[in-house]
């Protein structure tokens, strides 16, 4: 027999007045009280006083019932242990055993908080991002963004509207940036979802559009004018390193933003006046991207010459002593943005304009390359020394057998074009804009 049926009990149905009434166990000898609401459901009562709820049933793999313990009264409360009966109870008439059941799940919910945004994030970045040309900015980005929100949590809890959330916030000051944060994170819970081993099964990305979120892309146009322009040398000739002598590049070459941040010294070569950014580095699809040189002209040599040398890292612009490159954050433009402001308004005082009336556009770190293109037109530079500057693949059967780098064409366009940077920016303007801006 077993020892649940030696056990003499009584049936009641069991309230929390009742279980705290229950008088300890005579002479040691534990006894149950039955619950007549959830079958097998007793409490057991130890001499002690301690009283645990258990359920007794026949138990898969086993010939006879046997009590099981649900938790202690206290612990666990008259509600939560009929429920929990009941749970086991229907387990049992699928001949799972509870106690496998519970541990599956507490392996499942171990692995899931094991699974969190941030180690796969790490997993996403270490297998998938080494072998692509913005591997580096794509990580960044990622880092970036999302981690501060994310970070802790599970990869299966992050819902659509974690997405939308961070998108949205993206889109109030940086609307291209947006689309493009969210186009890597779909990539990434795409990929999450095609490993089978982080438990999710669904990306949260998967029925969100860009339109809808963010709005009907525009394509860039803004140029920026010659006011411009001086407002922001002015601007980053005063931004701490290595965020102004980014700037100062990207305005001195017409470069895209990753191409000049994550340089590093073994892409230039001083003695021969000449920068070759390697295909990985420059922009292409289906594997075409191609090196690219830059002839270092005078200004963008006085640019390097004012640069740290770090002994640990390789990187021209970093914040980690050269270890990794640097990151140009919001805040960053934010603060060019203001220096520029200042600029404007004491150029338009200087007019005998109302300074409180000038506004400056919006305007991105793109857009200092469109403006450069444009002011090589204006220099009445050739169309292929202009596009060569930009790096820019040539159309059709010339870019297949045409593989002359005009790279003579290249240095006289900058060359032409620092000097008409040097006009815009002369020292006299400047000067005058200093005394005005002071007053």
């Amino acid at each position: 027999m077993a020892e649940a049926a030696k056990s003499k009990t009584r049936k009641v149905t069991l309230n929390d007045r009742i279980l705290k009434a229950l008088k300890p166990a005579r002479d040691g000898k534990p006894y149950d009280v039955r619950d007549t609401v959830v079958p097998g459901l007793r409490v057991r009562v130890m001499g002690s006083g301690q009283r645990s709820f258990v359920l007794l049933a026949r138990y898969p793999g086993s010939q006879h019932p046997t009590r099981r313990a649900l938790g202690e009264f206290g612990a666990i409360s008259l509600g939560d242990a009929r429920r929990k009966a009941q749970a086991w109870l229907g387990l049992i008439g699928k001949g799972i055993d509870p106690h496998d059941q519970e541990e599956r799940e507490r392996l499942a919910e171990h692995q899931k908080r094991e699974n969190t945004f941030a180690a796969v994030l790490e997993d996403f970045i270490n297998e998938k991002l080494p072998s692509e040309r913005r591997g580096r900015e794509v990580a960044r980005d990622l880092k970036h963004n999302f981690i501060p929100a994310w970070g802790v949590l599970p990869i299966t809890e992050i819902t659509d509207l974690h997405v939308i959330s961070i998108i949205k916030r993206k889109k109030q000051n940086a609307p291209i940036q947006a689309y493009n944060l969210l186009g890597i994170v779909k990539r990434l819970f795409s990929w999450t979802v095609d490993q089978r081993c982080y438990q999710l099964n669904s990306s949260p990305c998967r029925d969100l559009k860009a339109s809808a979120i963010i709005g009907a892309k525009k394509q860039g146009h803004r140029i920026l004018s010659d006011d411009e322009l001086f407002a922001l040398w002015r601007a980053v000739n005063r931004a701490r390193y290595p965020f102004g002598a980014i700037y100062q590049l990207l305005i001195l070459t017409a470069l895209r933003l990753n191409e000049v941040a994550d340089a590093h010294w073994s892409e230039i070569d001083l003695a021969n006046k000449l920068w070759v950014i390697p295909a990985a580095r420059m922009k292409g699809k289906n594997g075409k991207a191609r090196p690219h040189a830059v002839p270092l002209t005078g200004d963008i040599l006085a640019v390097l010459d004012k640069l740290p040398r770090f002994s640990r890292g390789k990187y021209l612009f970093s914040t980690t002593y050269g270890e990794t490159p640097a990151w140009l954050s919001t805040k960053i433009k934010n603060e060019i943005n203001e220096r520029m402001g200042l600029t404007l308004r004491a150029l338009a005082r200087q007019r005998g304009e109302d300074p409180a009336a000038v506004d400056l556009p919006r305007w991105t770190n793109h857009d200092i390359r469109r403006s450069v293109r444009s002011q090589l037109s204006r220099l009445r530079i050739t169309e292929e020394a202009r596009e060569a500057v930009l790096a820019h693949a040539r159309p059709g059967i010339k870019g297949v057998y045409d593989h002359h780098d005009y790279f003579d064409e290249k240095r006289e366009a900058l060359e032409l074009w620092a000097a008409r940077l040097r006009r815009i920016v002369e020292p006299a303007q400047d000067a005058n804009v200093d005394s005005l801006a002071r007053g």
